[in-house]
């Protein structure tokens, strides 16, 4: 896929933060065209997910009540959608730019950096939904819920219960859950519909974006060295994507299916 060769330069850093690389067997299972419709729900609540977390960080962490308000009302559409079937791809076109100003509060200790990155990081994955969800209509594909891997679940069980080492772990968690994202769309688009493939390869510089700005925040918070904590992660992904699972999802194991 000749795409995908011109972003070989932004997929090395990708490759050398993950721990493991995704099995050959997970790829072979994601491109059989019965699991389509499961990796699209799939990837369609993962951008969902993933919007949602930073959303949650910068309310706990950063912004007032009135943005916090905000945030909540620009959430309402997708999550309607996603979780009480109210709505449609007409009803969400258009709802991924926020109308309001998000600001920090007075007393926070975390800069605006945290909220401009994880408001423009909102705002892609909500568009991406919206592209998921296009995708799915023009084949045909209804949308139902589904029940969420093992994966985040399993990264977050670890995570510090103490500040500011609980926000650290959230944003690395963060840079690998999109790292590894990146990678498996690179996987998966050779193997995938033309109009898919080309949708995947277009994610890709997004995906490793924030992964870099998650990494960046982490550190920033932390103030301090927290390449222990990074490789304290890194194994526990590498774990859960390279030990056999049997539920196939986006982000699951080596299927066992």
């Amino acid at each position: 896929m000749k795409q995908l060769q011109e972003y070989q330069q932004l997929l090395e850093p990708i490759y050398q933060f993950l721990q493991c690389h995704t099995s050959d067997e997970w790829v072979t299972e994601a491109k059989k065209p019965e699991n389509l419709k499961t990796i699209l729900l799939d990837h369609l609540l993962c951008e969902l997910k993933a919007g949602q977390s930073a959303m949650y960080l910068i309310r706990k962490y950063a912004v007032d009540k009135s943005s916090a308000h905000a945030l909540l009302d620009w959430f309402k559409p997708y999550e309607d959608f996603a979780y009480r079937k109210t709505g449609s791809l007409e009803t969400l076109k258009g709802k991924s730019n926020i109308s309001k100003s998000i600001m920090a509060k007075s007393d926070s200790p975390y800069s605006q950096d945290l909220i401009d990155k994880m408001v423009l990081l909102i705002k892609e994955e909500l568009h991406h939904f919206y592209q998921v969800l296009e995708i799915m209509d023009a084949r045909g594909i209804d949308y139902e819920p589904i029940q969420a891997s093992r994966y985040a679940k399993g990264l977050l069980s670890h995570m510090a219960t103490y500040e500011p080492q609980t926000l650290v772990d959230k944003l690395i968690i963060g840079a690998y859950i999109e790292a590894r994202s990146c990678e498996r769309f690179a996987k998966l688009a050779p193997h995938l519909d033309d109009d898919i493939g080309k949708f995947y390869v277009s994610l890709l510089r997004s995906e490793a974006r924030h992964y870099q700005d998650y990494l960046a925040l982490a550190e920033q918070v932390a103030g301090c060295d927290i390449s222990e904590r990074v490789h304290f992660f890194g194994q526990l992904e590498a774990e859960l994507i390279s030990s056999p699972d049997s539920d196939f999802k986006f982000h699951s194991g080596i299927p066992t299916l």
